[in-house]
């Protein structure tokens, strides 16, 4: 193992710890769950920085690295939401726009070939909202010191980050499946 492994390692501890945030919130450790989502936080700014850093990309990182995003964030959400703790409506916009994307992703790939791309500004902001969201929602829990303002605020800005976030990835989609046909066309 090198160092420039380091990245998908850490990505594979995030993943790790899905379970066990999961666990913590059912059986209400709200504390444990507050670490726990916090290091899970940290190690996603974390990976991210020492790839791109030390220039530490790889095929494997640009998978391991959404997918672990997913599965903590669409885990944790549905789990909130099982509690009572996040309204449904938010849970299943957050869950719809990975599936938009992931589905659309698919497609592009059956129909057209590789997608080359990377984040927008909206999809990098969304998951950064939704782990503040989250961490405002369990600290709320944990101990009411959180003003619910603030849990309604950071709600809504993910609301709308989703919203924007999914739209602009199914017109970046759209616009590049307009392309590919075109140019196979003229090859035609």
């Amino acid at each position: 193992m090198t160092l420039s492994s380091l990245p998908n390692l850490i990505c594979i501890l995030r993943i790790a710890l899905a379970v066990p945030v999961v666990w913590a919130l059912v059986h209400g450790h709200y504390g444990l769950t507050l670490v726990l989502f916090a290091i899970a936080a940290v190690s996603d700014g974390l990976d991210g920085y020492l790839a791109k850093r030390f220039d530490w990309t790889s095929e494997t990182g640009k998978v391991l690295d959404p997918v672990a995003d997913k599965l903590l964030l669409v885990s944790v959400f549905i789990t909130l939401t099982l509690l009572g703790l996040v309204p449904l409506w938010l849970a299943v916009a957050v869950v719809l726009r990975d599936l938009v994307i992931g589905g659309g992703a698919a497609v592009y790939r059956w129909l057209f070939g590789p997608l080359e791309g990377h984040p927008t500004q909206p999809s990098k902001l969304n998951p950064v909202l939704q782990l503040a969201y989250v961490l405002a929602v369990v600290g709320n829990a944990a101990t009411p010191a959180i003003p619910p303002a603030l849990v309604v605020t950071l709600g809504a800005a993910v609301l709308v980050t989703t919203f924007v976030s999914g739209v602009d990835y199914v017109m970046i989609y759209v616009r590049k499946a307009v392309r590919v046909s075109q140019s196979r066309r003229l090859a035609a």
